[in-house]
């Protein structure tokens, strides 16, 4: 189980630091979508931090596993905000938030089993 749970904690922790790159670099889809739920253009910069200490948190918790659940569990609620943020401004591009949450979700659950 141990090895499933590496396997998905770095392509989530991946898929973290990609996010966050395009949002450090503000890549012109990422600040549309940024824009379309509310998100201030002089505050991305905030949420691509959060996801970089997720990933950060995702990797050094496979070595420490109350560090692994911990930063499991704030990366799932990350996805939980992102997700209600776009359902609130009705948004359809409410998709790769949803993904990354169940995906989070299933980190959470690896990590917890494998602890």
């Amino acid at each position: 189980m141990f090895t499933a749970t590496v396997i998905v904690s770095a392509l989530l922790a991946a898929m973290l630091l990609g996010s966050a790159f395009a949002k450090f670099t503000k890549q012109e889809k990422v600040m549309e979508s940024m824009a379309a739920v509310g998100v201030p253009a002089d505050r991305v910069w905030m949420l691509a931090t959060v996801e970089t200490v997720g990933a950060i948190g995702l990797v050094a918790g496979l070595f420490w596993a109350p560090l692994g659940i911990a930063a499991a569990v704030g990366v799932v609620l990350y996805f939980v905000g992102a997700v209600i943020a776009h359902i609130r401004k009705k948004d359809p591009q409410i998709q790769p938030a949803a993904v990354l949450g169940l995906i989070a979700v299933v980190v959470l659950v690896f990590r917890i089993v494998s602890a």
